[in-house]
């Protein structure tokens, strides 16, 4: 009588690499751990870019953004009137340039903070989202600069009556240009967060369609508060691209929810 080999019980799966959280249920205080490990990666890209874009690139790019105003206003000057303004407004010019080139980074470990909930096949579209989410943050800052800084200017810088010749703090001029620019840039990042959460199945593209009378007057307000003007042409400027991208939004949820990830 043949004797038979003893029954092997099948091979355990092998335990996930250190620093991956697949598989794993994170409990709160995890969650708040690898919070904190984001936010100061990207902290840490921010200073990066600050040293790398204080000099001399900032001084570039502030002879840069005055180029609009100068191409209306012949002699265009700013002056300050406070000891740190100048130097208070270089920094905010070189923080807009650290968050541009940091982006990529912002944007990498938001999606990596939500990685765990994602399927393997989702995880693969990682690095394009991060690619077309800072080229799309690009391409915001660029439309501001471009279309809507300049019929902005021309309108505040021209008012009726020849009232006087302008004389503008330097302060003032760069939060106004450089708000501006931000804003906008954030706001060309709809598009994608609107397809991300078709993905996800929170929303859907029939959902948002109906939606669009709220959504113009929301752009509206939007553009109303973080405009640092009160001219209509400039809150017009800003809310014209909210409006566009949301359809595109529609345009891409309409693309991929076909396969949410959550059922609703």
């Amino acid at each position: 009588m043949a004797i038979q080999p003893p029954v092997q019980a099948p091979p355990s799966p092998p335990p996930p690499k250190p620093g991956s959280e697949e598989g794993k249920i994170l409990s709160i205080l995890e969650h708040l751990q690898e919070l904190r490990y984001r936010l100061m990666v990207c902290g840490g890209a921010l200073v990066v870019a600050l040293a790398a874009s204080f000099y001399p690139l900032t001084g570039w790019f502030i002879e840069f953004l005055k180029q609009p105003a100068e191409d209306r206003v012949p002699n265009f000057k700013t002056v300050f009137f406070d000891p740190l303004e100048g130097w208070a407004t270089y920094f905010r010019v070189s923080l807009l340039l650290g968050v541009a080139i940091a982006m990529p980074v912002f944007i990498y470990q938001i999606l990596a903070f939500v990685s765990p909930g994602l399927t393997a096949t989702e995880r693969r579209w990682v690095i394009p989202i991060v690619i077309g989410a800072s080229l799309s943050f690009l391409a915001g800052c660029a439309f501001a600069y471009y279309v809507e800084l300049p019929p902005a200017l021309g309108f505040l810088l021209k008012p009726p009556n020849d009232i006087g010749e302008p004389l503008i703090s330097v302060s003032k001029y760069f939060d106004f240009v450089t708000r501006l620019m931000l804003v906008t840039g954030l706001v060309f990042e709809l598009p994608l967060v609107v397809m991300g959460f078709a993905k996800l199945g929170v929303v859907r593209s029939r959902q948002l369609l109906g939606w669009w009378r709220p959504a113009i007057v929301v752009a509206f307000v939007v553009a109303a508060v973080v405009t640092p003007s009160i001219d209509p042409v400039t809150q017009s400027l800003v809310a014209g691209p909210i409006i566009a991208l949301y359809f595109a939004g529609i345009l891409l949820a309409k693309l991929v929810e076909g396969s949410p990830v959550i059922q609703r």
